[in-house]
């Protein structure tokens, strides 16, 4: 069992991957924001990371991401988010501007999230 930290602002995406997760039997945390994001993880130490891009800003969540491996943090991210879809503009991870383990597009399938969820949980693991 992991402790997964599912930041997004809308909270269906939240209990929908949520129960998900759980069904994984997987510890689950929220938060609606970054600096809610952000304090959960200094408190709670989330084994794996679940991020949305745009919350209350349109970039917090590359923005979050930025700023956990700029502190040294290198749990697992997986970004979900519809911005493409939204813009039009085709976003990926990237090491420099989108430092993330994982990324997909919303909504994505119950399979494919949980088995993203587990290769980056095998991999973190690997990497202790």
């Amino acid at each position: 069992m992991a402790r997964i930290l599912i930041v997004d602002d809308d909270p269906d995406i939240v209990f929908t991957t949520g129960l998900f997760l759980k069904k994984a039997q997987h510890e689950i945390l929220s938060a609606s924001n970054r600096e809610d994001g952000m304090k959960a993880i200094e408190q709670q130490n989330p084994d794996l990371i679940i991020l949305d891009v745009m919350m209350e800003q349109p970039d917090d969540g590359i923005a979050m991401a930025q700023e956990l491996r700029r502190q040294g943090i290198q749990t697992p991210i997986l970004m979900l988010t519809s911005v493409g879809r939204v813009t039009g503009f085709a976003y990926d991870q990237d090491q420099e501007l989108v430092p993330v383990d994982a990324f997909h597009e919303k909504p994505i399938q119950p399979e494919t999230l949980l088995a993203t969820v587990e290769q980056l949980l095998v991999k973190r693991q690997q990497e202790c």
